[in-house]
């Protein structure tokens, strides 16, 4: 029984769903996204909900319907209100810009490193400490802001690095001199 699978998903006003060949196609203000669900499943848009059916109970068909179910609603999110993920770079003499289509970060590397974004999502320095990342699928927002994240990740004696906004991150204690 999957809880989430039998939800149906509400369409906001302004949103627009069809389903065509097992093409789940969703568009809004903020853009259009595309999905291929798996042939177990299936997808039926009725008045301003859509609804996912499995076809049978073995463990795959299970597994796929709240997958389904939760990416649609995913979907119909990110192109209503969008998603966005906050970083900040702490440590000193650490920085971010942005020149063109090219995030450039200095971490304390040698050289300065340099990310391409990608073309559709929006990526912003407010200032040199913060980077937001945003735009309307969220697996592209999450993923990137993890590559980024994964350039420098914090470190546990100065947590100097990388975080997500208001991410803990625990300090251990170093040497202690002994008497």
């Amino acid at each position: 029984m999957s809880r989430i699978g039998k939800k149906p998903v509400q369409i906001p006003s302004g949103v627009t769903v069809g389903v065509a060949d097992r093409v789940v196609t969703v568009e809004g203000a903020k853009g259009k996204l595309t999905f291929t669900h798996r042939p177990e499943i299936s997808v039926n848009v009725e008045g301003d909900s859509v609804n996912c059916t499995r076809s049978g109970e073995d463990r795959t068909s299970r597994e796929l319907h709240g997958l389904t179910r939760a990416i649609i609603g995913n979907m119909v999110e990110g192109v209503s209100n969008g998603y966005e993920k906050k970083l900040e770079i702490v440590g000193v003499g650490y920085l971010a810009s942005i020149s063109g289509d090219t995030l450039q970060l200095r971490v304390g590397y040698a050289n300065e490193l340099h990310r391409k974004i990608p073309s559709d999502l929006t990526v912003t320095c407010p200032d040199q400490t913060h980077v937001v990342v945003q735009g309307c699928d969220k697996q592209k927002v999450t993923q990137f802001a993890a590559e980024i994240r994964s350039l420098r990740k914090p470190e546990p004696y100065k947590g100097k690095g990388i975080r997500y906004q208001g991410e803990q991150v625990k300090i251990k204690p170093g040497k202690s001199a002994t008497k």
